[in-house]
């Protein structure tokens, strides 16, 4: 009689187990992630992942602009996608726009809001920063031991060769090299700048890179590709005068309540991806002309994340 309330019992939760395991492969979780090359990147590396830990997905990678992949996870179209901890300036006016220079505060605010106001939980963010920055040739940040901003200003101050590629925008926008060069103390001339009309950081940087009428630095983003590439290095903001913008992934509460291990599972993936790292990731993507596909999927067997 025990053995079959023992078999009974198995059989029940063989049944539990099956039906639990169908109901998962009905209700797959949508991935998206913006049209750039990093925002692909990212998007194939979490299709791969949770794919290989058991978890249902459905791949819309490249679904479109910030704006849009917004709008879809708020209507459910999309259940996961990685998006930046500044943007949380842009997705809940009026907040003190102070914490967004800071990487815990800008990241706990935004956490919060949208959990509260949308249902959206924010996971382990990378610690990287993909915003404005200003990049050096790296042969001469390592002959002049430029590494931050700081650095950058005692070096025009003392008279240092400084020539910087810029788009318009970032010379003349407040928030941009008036902002740094009034936090860091320092000034360049009309004759120490390389303008460009549009904002293609491709072109500043490769200018730098090839010394195009004696430009040595160039107005970049953080994690931009084409850096490592080109033989270029971002001086770090250390007086936080640019939001920080680090790459998070964001997940719809229902969804992460049906497969919390996504939490955890993306967490060692994301703590892995710091500035160096999205940068040489992406420039075998869009400098290499890897895939996105394939360059994930190296990376993660690399790091032994999948087999």
């Amino acid at each position: 009689m025990n053995g079959k309330i023992v078999l009974l019992v198995a059989s029940c939760i063989l049944s539990i187990a099956s039906s639990v395991s169908a109901q998962n492969a009905s209700n797959p979780v949508t991935i998206g992630s913006k049209i750039d090359t990093e925002g692909t990147v990212l998007g194939k590396m979490i299709v791969q992942l949770l794919s290989a830990n058991g978890i249902p997905v459905v791949d819309k990678v490249g679904f479109g602009t910030t704006d849009l992949v917004r709008k879809a996870i708020a209507a459910k179209e999309l259940d996961l996608y990685v998006e930046y901890t500044g943007n949380g300036a842009f997705f809940f006016q009026g907040t003190d726009p102070t914490v967004w220079k800071s990487e815990s505060k800008g990241y706990e605010t935004v956490k919060r809001l949208d959990l509260e106001k949308n249902g959206i939980v924010w996971l382990t963010p990378a610690p990287a920063n993909n915003t404005w920055a200003i990049a050096a040739r790296k042969d001469l940040a390592d002959k002049e031991k430029l590494a931050t901003l700081e650095d950058f200003a005692r070096y025009v101050r003392g008279g240092g060769k400084a020539k910087l590629a810029a788009s318009e925008e970032f010379i003349s926008s407040v928030a941009a090299l008036p902002a740094f060069q009034a936090a860091y103390g320092f000034k360049l001339a009309n004759d120490q700048l390389l303008s460009f009309s549009g904002g293609n950081t491709a072109l500043t940087e490769q200018a730098a890179s090839q010394g195009s009428n004696g430009v040595n630095f160039a107005m970049a983003y953080g994690t931009d590709g084409s850096l490592a590439a080109l033989g270029l290095v971002v001086l770090a903001d250390t007086k936080a005068v640019q939001p920080i913008y680090e790459p998070t992934p964001i997940v719809r509460k229902e969804v992460l309540d049906r497969y919390p291990a996504i939490a955890s599972i993306l967490a060692g993936l994301f703590k892995k991806l710091d500035l160096v790292t999205l940068q040489g990731l992406n420039a075998r993507a869009a400098v290499n002309g890897e895939s996105p596909d394939a360059v994930a999927a190296s990376y993660l067997k690399d790091k032994g994340l999948i087999k």
